[in-house]
């Protein structure tokens, strides 16, 4: 019997939360898999920590600030552990021949590089960071087909597109639907959610996320930015593209095919499962998630968003029909925002109002080069800044 060769792991962010559960899977998988590189942004204790649970043979920074500190404590170790410090030394990690797999974890615009530089390099990535997508997805996917990279979606949403698509003609499909959770604030009014405070609202029903994408869920921002990420990953234009409420989360999305006929991936709401399907593809293999029980779950249920949550939809939508820089300003605008909620300098509803403001500002270039759209990007973080002084 022939050994399988281990394959090579990196994981952009590992000390989030996708990072988290991705080295719960990995440590399951061990004889498939090896922890070759491990990244963080701030938690260097952690991230040294995770080293050396799981051997990684190198560790990256992205604040050079904590780098003289990883490097003592990986220099003790033995063998002693690589560090890189710095957001271009991390992209550069990406691009090493020994590593098969990237998986980025990351949340926000930061996540960009360590995509371009992951798919340039002809890895399998397995990207979390639906910003990337949001923000250039045109040029990272032309960028994946020069190289013969693959992308395989770790977003429960996304996941469940691709595995909802699988074995079947693309040409066949005819919409997808995008389930929304609702997140905390589901059916709260206008005057409820003046007085929504981050404490609250990062308090997520179902699931267990990072700060960011636990408010972009209360505005449904999220469903937003997923708009335009199945836009580009499905190439399919925004207006074959659906988002409805489902409460239980059970149902993480759909596809309608042009026959009528409706294929869905359901599943117990766990992360572990979209990324070992991301990871082990093309084969299901055990994990470590529960089994669904339906007869338990009772009924599933689904509504259209309302008139408050449609307004950040709304933005998604545009921005998927424009293209070009519009995803970038988007994307940008609203992480400025939702930091600004997260210290109590805006209220809940000034989210979406205020990403709205900066959007209308702007005057998209349906045709930017990348240069163009990481400029765009950085007006929108200014003009976002801006709009509270």
């Amino acid at each position: 019997m022939v050994k399988r060769k281990k394959k090579n792991v990196l994981i952009f962010g590992a000390t989030g939360s996708i990072g988290r559960n991705a080295l719960e899977v990995l440590a399951r998988l061990g004889d498939r898999f090896a922890v070759y590189g491990l990244t963080a942004a701030e938690r260097h204790g952690e991230l040294a920590m995770q080293a050396e649970k799981h051997g990684a043979r190198v560790v990256g920074i992205a604040n050079p600030a904590h780098a003289s500190a990883l490097r003592s404590r990986m220099a003790a170790m033995s063998p002693p552990v690589e560090v890189a410090c710095g957001p271009e030394e991390l992209a550069a990690l990406a691009a090493r021949p020994e590593i098969d797999i990237v998986l980025c974890a990351v949340t926000g615009g930061v996540g960009l590089p360590l995509t371009l530089s992951a798919v340039r390099a002809g890895k399998r990535l397995a990207l979390a960071n639906k910003e990337s997508l949001v923000m250039a997805g045109g040029f990272v996917l032309a960028e994946a087909k020069k190289a013969g990279a693959e992308i395989i979606p770790v977003d429960s949403e996304h996941s469940a597109l691709f595995q909802s698509v699988r074995g079947h003609n693309r040409a066949e499909v005819d919409r997808l639907i995008l389930t929304a959770s609702g997140g905390a604030f589901l059916s709260a009014t206008r005057e409820e959610a003046e007085k929504i405070l981050p404490e609250a609202a990062l308090g997520h029903p179902t699931w267990n996320m990072g700060p960011k994408v636990t408010i972009d869920s209360a505005t449904m921002m999220n469903k937003a930015l997923e708009v335009i990420e199945a836009h580009w990953l499905f190439n399919l234009p925004p207006s074959r593209i659906d988002v409805v409420i489902h409460p239980q989360a059970v149902i993480h999305s759909m596809v309608q095919f042009r026959d009528a006929s409706i294929i869905a991936q359901l599943a117990v709401p766990d992360m572990k499962l979209p990324i070992q399907y991301a990871l082990t593809f093309p084969d299901r293999v055990e994990s470590p998630c529960a089994k669904l029980d339906l007869v338990k779950v009772g009924a599933l249920t689904f509504q259209r968003p309302g008139e408050e949550k449609a307004r950040a939809l709304r933005l998604g939508y545009r921005a998927a029909e424009v293209g070009g820089t519009a995803g970038a300003v988007l994307n940008a605008a609203n992480e400025v925002a939702v930091g600004l909620f997260l210290e109590k300098k805006i209220p809940f509803p000034r989210i979406v109002s205020l990403v709205e403001e900066v959007f209308n500002r702007h005057a998209p270039d349906p045709a930017a080069s990348l240069d163009e759209i990481l400029a765009a990007d950085k007006w929108a973080r200014k003009e976002a800044a801006g709009c509270i002084r």
